[in-house]
């Protein structure tokens, strides 16, 4: 077995220069099915994955459900799908069997309290009769004692119902009894607990501020710190990768691993993702509240079906998300922010990964996602377009739709953004039914807008077929002509063709929306205009 010295210089530096990986690793990822999965832990999940595949190792999932008075029905499904959307493919899952299984905690209970009964006879944990009343009774004591955080530790045990303070003969007649037990670890006194976490350094604990932690309970269940350690032990976990909410709990998993004599992975505590504000971390009332998911996937309570929004069903690439969400926490180095999830494995180490908690910010999160939406093929963006434009009634063809993505897609950060250019796909004016649009156009219109727009119709109807430098063209000639500068024109010819005064380039609609459609359009808006004369 590896000596403490061997570990010392592997915590922490694994991915660095001075000191490379030089073992074989295996991480995983160890959600519990307790509700929809969390941004930040796929996150976790995330890291976990770059990591492995950037050292060629394994990436395992393991479903931690001990504590089945928390399970929700459908989340260890949602776990799955949120993870498969994602890309993140596991070596090894309750869905992926491997040689370590079972990947349920469940499945596995009767390992746990063989290792439990294996601390007890190393004398490095202890059983403890105590009732609930008598817990209750111990920490009244403490606090009339002026102990502001009574605690089950090397003190108070030495006066409660266990088997370091009861006789021998005591503690097998409770346990033929059948008398309710719990398995507690027994915590050293006046020592230190020291580890270096490879994000964080070194971290050093003294054993009074550690309490006596239950590792088996009295259903015939361990809890999480027992059946983690259990686990990552027999799975042969390299390096334990995970939220900084139990960056509190890693020195007593050292000392579980300790008093086992086991080597224990290199920690890695990751930051927390904070709410837009930096004032705390981000919870689901925040994007409730804002706006925004905090989800990957749509989530239905089963109990109370409350529905809380995915990242995907508002129309989010997976690669814009998870390109997103590696940016939490880790810097690649420069200014590379887009990247490929080759790309961001080749670039990821944790020596890179930040100490403090990342700041989320909802408006980047769109920005990731525009950017990827203009990387996607015209084609691809055509297809969902037309699938789109189907569901509200509207037909047309996939070369069509095509065409218009090349004018809508630099202002869209979504594909139902582009629903904004459903006026390129109907016939008629645009201003029909349009109050709005009609409003705008009644304060813009003056008398002359009208002789300009006749002279600019002449000039369209010489040429049967439109092209967008020759529409360009035929506006400015006319603009010379009438001693006009663009902006006492453009506004109303925008709101005759299009309907609206923001989009693409009106000589780029017009040569899609053909001659005869531009000049049905203008002749209706010139008809409309004598109203307001």
């Amino acid at each position: 077995m590896a000596g403490p010295g061997y570990l010392r210089g592997l915590a922490g530096l694994l991915g660095s220069a001075v000191h490379p990986v030089t073992m074989s690793v295996r991480v995983r990822f160890a959600p519990s099915p307790t509700g929809p999965l969390h941004m930040g832990g796929v996150r976790t999940a995330l890291y976990n994955y770059l990591f492995a595949r950037k050292h060629g190792g394994e990436f395992l999932l393991r479903i931690e459900d001990t504590d089945q008075g928390r399970f929700v029905a459908g989340a260890e499904e949602y776990i799955k799908e949120s993870l498969e959307w994602c890309g993140l493919e596991l070596d090894a899952s309750p869905w992926k069997e491997g040689p370590d299984g079972p990947y349920r905690q469940s499945e596995r209970k009767e390992l746990y309290r063989h290792y439990a009964e294996e601390l007890i006879a190393k004398d490095k944990a202890y059983y403890a009769f105590d009732t609930s009343e008598e817990l209750e009774a111990m920490r009244e004591r403490s606090k009339a004692a002026g102990v502001a955080a009574p605690a089950y530790n090397s003190v108070t045990r030495e006066h409660m119902r266990n088997s370091l303070s009861l006789s021998a003969d005591d503690v097998q007649k409770k346990l033929e009894q059948g008398e309710p037990y719990v398995i507690r670890l027994k915590v050293p006194r006046h020592e230190e607990v020291r580890f270096e976490d490879a994000i964080r350094g070194w971290v050093v604990v003294h054993t009074s501020n550690i309490d006596d932690k239950v590792l088996f309970k009295s259903d015939g269940m361990p809890t999480y710190h027992l059946a983690n350690i259990v686990d990552d032990h027999l799975m042969k976990i390299t390096h334990v990768i995970r939220g900084e909410e139990w960056l509190p709990s890693a020195p007593l998993h050292v000392l579980i691993y300790e008093a086992f004599g086991w080597e224990r992975p290199v920690f890695a505590h990751l930051p927390l993702i904070l709410k837009p504000d930096g004032n705390g971390k981000l919870s689901k009332r925040d994007g409730d509240r804002l706006g925004f998911p905090v989800f990957p996937l749509d989530w239905v309570d089963p109990v109370s079906g409350e529905k809380s929004s995915g990242y995907r069903e508002r129309g989010y690439y997976p690669e814009a998300f998870v390109n997103m969400l590696a940016l939490l926490g880790w810097n690649p180095g420069g200014d590379v922010e887009i990247m490929s999830m080759a790309e961001m494995v080749n670039y990821f180490d944790l020596g890179r990964v930040h100490k403090g908690g990342a700041r989320f910010d909802p408006a980047k999160t769109d920005w990731f996602n525009q950017q990827y939406l203009r990387m996607r093929p015209d084609a691809e963006l055509g297809a969902a377009l037309k699938e789109r434009l189907e569901e509200q009634g509207i037909v047309t063809s996939v070369e069509r739709a095509t065409a218009a993505v090349v004018l809508l897609k630099e202002r869209a950060t979504f594909v139902d953004d582009m629903l904004e250019g459903t006026y390129l796909f109907t016939t008629g004016s645009p201003l029909k039914g349009n109050e709005e649009a009609l409003a705008e156009a009644r304060k813009r219109w003056k008398p002359a807008t009208g002789g300009a727009l006749r002279s600019f119709m002449d000039r369209l109807g010489s040429k049967p077929l439109l092209v967008s430098a020759e529409v360009e063209k035929a506006f400015n000639e006319m603009l010379h002509e009438q001693g006009m500068k663009i902006g006492q024109v453009m506004p109303m010819f925008r709101l005759f063709v299009a309907g609206r005064m923001q989009g693409p380039g009106m000589f780029d609609v017009s040569a899609l929306l053909g001659r005869d459609e531009v000049m049905t359009r203008l002749e209706h808006g010139l008809e409309l205009s004598k109203t307001w004369d």
